[in-house]
């Protein structure tokens, strides 16, 4: 009876344990940021907790937050090959570096490269490391060894998109990022890129095209949802533009610009000043020292003959921005006894 009721017991336990490693038996790949960021607090020197996290949080572009985990968790294990190249890849790619820790990053990913010629991802580290110090030759020589391994690898191509875009070589630029997006049709941030180049060149029709495209594959994003609207706007379609400021602010009610817009196209585009009033105190409200802003509530206010209110906003907005000289020049011209000077 003893050795049935221990042998019960045992299988107790073993069911009890196996339920609690099933509950955490969840793939490490497959955990979020913050289950990541707990397993290393519990067990700070574990080298694979320390790798995946860093490798994720540089995969999110948190190359900062990265650089402790990694640098970490090479000096625990400084010969393996993945745990240098990924800390190699932070040093070059985080947001507030400096040249020695890219030039650390260099020599780390050239000793990576001599046992492994075919690794791409080291070249294009390599490529983005040089166009930080505006080395454009060896920039386009290492993204070109990366193409040469692998002709559709997207992200070469968007180096090279944002090195020509640092060249003032916008042709190169857009068509190094359409090739980005033409590898890999649900490239959210290639055709974002795309959007906003097209905007900086005026060819809205274009950026409208991109910016729908990224709003379609990530619904929530405000930058894409305000690229739709603006250049909307900028093609004379005010109902659409208009409708599309209204759909943003429905994602982000704090996206004071989106206000700002509305009350530029009710201005300008529909002559409806009162509702134009409306959307510029709405835009400050959000922010209030939005110099632009001020300025435009002015001119609403002049535009309705109370010089006397319009003098008010006008005065808010060389408080905050002395130097505006829409403001200025519009003083001079209406205001007789404005003194610039003051």
């Amino acid at each position: 009876m003893r050795t049935l009721y221990i042998t019960l017991l045992f299988l107790s336990v073993i069911v009890s344990c196996t339920g609690n490693k099933a509950e955490q038996e969840k793939p490490i790949e497959k955990m979020s940021l913050k289950e990541l960021d707990s397993l290393v607090n519990k067990d700070p020197e574990n080298i694979e907790y320390l790798k995946i996290y860093g490798s994720r949080l540089l995969d999110d572009l948190r190359g900062d937050d990265a650089l402790p985990l990694l640098a970490k968790a090479y000096r625990l294990n400084p010969k393996d090959i993945r745990i240098k190249q990924l800390y190699a890849s932070a040093l070059i790619n985080r947001i507030e570096k400096n040249a020695s820790e890219v030039e650390t990053g260099i020599q780390k990913l050239k000793e990576i490269i001599k046992k492994e010629p075919g690794n791409k991802k080291a070249y294009l580290d390599l490529a983005t490391a040089y166009s930080f110090f505006q080395d454009y030759e060896n920039t386009f020589k290492y993204v070109n060894e990366a193409l040469r391994i692998d002709p559709k690898y997207r992200d070469a191509y968007v180096i090279k998109g944002g090195t020509y875009y640092k060249m003032g070589n916008m042709k190169f630029a857009k068509s190094s990022f359409e090739t980005a997006v033409q590898q890999d049709p649900d490239f959210f941030l290639g055709y974002l890129q795309l959007g906003w180049l097209y905007t900086e060149t005026e060819e809205y029709k274009h950026a409208l095209e991109y910016f729908i495209t990224a709003a379609q594959l990530e619904s929530k994003s405000t930058d894409a949802l305000y690229g739709v609207a603006y250049s909307e706007q900028m093609l004379g379609k005010s109902g659409d533009a208009l409708n599309s400021y209204r759909n943003l602010l429905e994602v982000d009610s704090a996206y004071y610009l989106a206000y700002f817009n509305q009350g530029y196209i009710k201005q300008y585009d529909q002559q409806e000043i009162d509702s134009a009033v409306y959307y510029y105190k709405k835009s400050l409200a959000l922010q209030p020292e939005f110099v632009k802003g001020w300025h435009q509530l002015g001119m609403c206010y002049l535009d309705k003959g109370n010089k006397p209110t319009a003098l008010v906003a006008f005065k808010k907005a060389l408080e905050y921005n002395p130097e505006f000289e829409l403001t200025k020049d519009i003083l001079r011209k209406n205001y007789k006894n404005y003194n610039a000077g003051e």
